[in-house]
């Protein structure tokens, strides 16, 4: 757990705690219900919908609190789909797996590319969530592909780009053996 999480987490429960040892005053229980809500938003896991991964996104504050990709720097050079430039951030379960050559992500894990356009402006942000029974013909992955706006992006077709997406699918098939992922090896033989 990143220092900022654990310290975020002591603040919270001293705050309940602190909020729970004294009277209230006029106003306090609408603050002592914020704080309390933000730390339940931000420890529930998001639903298998693009809204909710992005919300989930934007409480935990990824991009501040979450390890890059090992091996990889912010603005590092990709492909299409993606984009020219990337960055690859993963949650502390996804991170736990890469760190012990797992082999495979296990449950609750969470990878997020950023996509960004040559001259580094943000064009899109591309996520995988592995929820068990969710997709077992794609190793359980849930896609969302999100602008830089937070709104979902849009397939030809007018499809939202969440859910099992077949071109995502499709793609990451290609790297079935390393648990759908291109960014970097899951197992110790560095396959």
């Amino acid at each position: 757990m990143k220092i900022v999480n654990l310290l975020s987490v002591v603040a919270v429960g001293t705050a309940l705690a602190t909020a729970g040892c004294s009277p209230a005053e006029d106003g306090d229980d609408a603050a002592d219900t914020a704080v309390a809500d933000q730390a339940t938003t931000a420890a529930a896991p998001p639903d298998t919908t693009g809204a909710s991964m992005w919300s989930y996104l934007q409480d935990v504050s990824y991009a501040s609190n979450w390890d890059l990709w090992p091996g990889k720097g912010r603005l590092y050079s990709g492909t299409e789909p993606h984009g020219m430039l990337l960055t690859t951030y993963m949650n502390d379960v996804a991170m736990g797996a890469v760190a012990s050559h797992a082999g495979t992500m296990p449950a609750g894990a969470i990878v997020v590319k950023e996509n960004y356009r040559p001259d580094s402006t943000l064009a899109a942000v591309t996520v995988m969530y592995k929820v068990p029974g969710y997709n077992s013909e794609h190793a359980d992955w849930f896609f969302t592909k999100h602008l830089a706006t937070g709104e979902l992006d849009t397939m030809p077709n007018g499809m939202a780009m969440e859910g099992r997406l077949p071109g995502c699918q499709n793609c990451h098939m290609g790297v079935a053996a390393n648990d759908y992922l291109f960014t970097g090896s899951l197992s110790t033989d560095g396959g």
